[in-house]
């Protein structure tokens, strides 16, 4: 146990360091807003563009892979859209957004990371898999579904806003730049290459120091039911669902390992940006991201311990 609490308790130091840092006024809130601008819009836009652009598809690549995890994670938007109108009496806008909450795991400041010290650089080729299509399929799936609970757009309209929420996406353009380069071959030149790896270095160390920062924002209060309903549901179900469909369609190891890892993650920051969209369910999702993250330490630990 001590031994993989020492894998993913030093991500969780660096995100401790962040928010500690605002709490005590040693780094300042707008600072924070800063820091997130650069990894979010910038720096870990340049590690996927990277990341795809040299990726091997032919090897990486797996059908199983994408539906064992995103089997789970329509499972779990699903449940949480469902628990929170029949359970908690949320509104259906409310209740989107808490789905929303459930499906979309932190793939990137969490995942990466966590994957990365327990199985080494090498085996974060399915991450990149799975990322590649995160961020394109949770927003497909949760403005999609908002839109029509809310009736305010319909047909061209509705591809209109959900097109336009997915390609403004920073994260969104540096896969789709990454995919180009990957499919049209072009070699990317060695001086541009080592101002990627420059920006890359500092992308996933500023943006945990970062997510602490932010989640000093987000004060834990009422909605307890919900809370904990959504943080089981992100931290147990949608891994273990995975573990599930990965076994049955006979993913490989390092596949699993990537797959687990990766849906046992605490909701991202894009959960709460989804819910202020909205403007609905937002100290329920806020709390839930603040939450969820301390938690991770001891569920990556357990999924750890289960996965080969």
């Amino acid at each position: 146990m001590l031994d993989l609490l020492a894998i993913v308790v030093p991500v969780f130091l660096v995100v401790g360091a962040g928010y500690l840092a605002v709490w005590r006024g040693l780094f300042k809130d707008s600072a924070v807003d800063g820091l997130m601008v650069f990894t979010q819009k910038f720096a870990i836009p340049c590690l996927l563009f990277t990341a795809i652009a040299t990726l091997d598809l032919s090897a990486e690549f797996d059908l199983w892979l994408l539906v064992s995890y995103y089997g789970a994670a329509s499972a779990c938007f699903a449940f949480g859209v469902l628990a929170a109108r029949a359970l908690f009496r949320r509104p259906w806008p409310d209740s989107i957004a808490i789905g929303f909450a459930a499906m979309f795991a932190n793939s990137v400041l969490l995942g990466l990371p966590v994957t990365e010290r327990a199985f080494g650089t090498g085996a974060l080729g399915p991450n990149y898999t799975i990322i590649a299509f995160n961020a394109a399929f949770c927003y497909l799936v949760g403005i999609t579904t908002m839109e029509i609970v809310r009736a305010q757009a319909k047909g061209l309209q509705l591809l209109r806003t959900v097109g336009n929420a997915m390609f403004r996406n920073a994260l969104m353009i540096g896969i789709g730049a990454g995919f180009l380069v990957n499919f049209s071959g072009l070699p990317i030149p060695i001086v541009a290459q080592d101002a990627l790896d420059l920006m890359i270095r500092a992308a996933l160390p500023a943006a945990l120091f970062g997510l602490g920062g932010v989640l000093y924002r987000y004060k834990p209060e009422g909605d307890a039911g919900t809370i904990v309903f959504l943080c089981g549901l992100s931290l147990l179900v949608q891994p273990g669902l995975t573990y599930a469909l990965g076994a049955v369609g006979g993913l490989t190891t390092g596949q699993m390992r990537s797959a687990v890892v990766t849906a046992a993650m605490a909701p991202g920051i894009n959960a709460y940006i989804f819910a202020d969209m909205y403007g609905v369910a937002r100290r329920v999702v806020a709390s839930t991201v603040l939450i969820g993250t301390g938690l991770t330490i001891l569920g990556a630990a357990f999924w750890l311990a289960i996965l080969p």
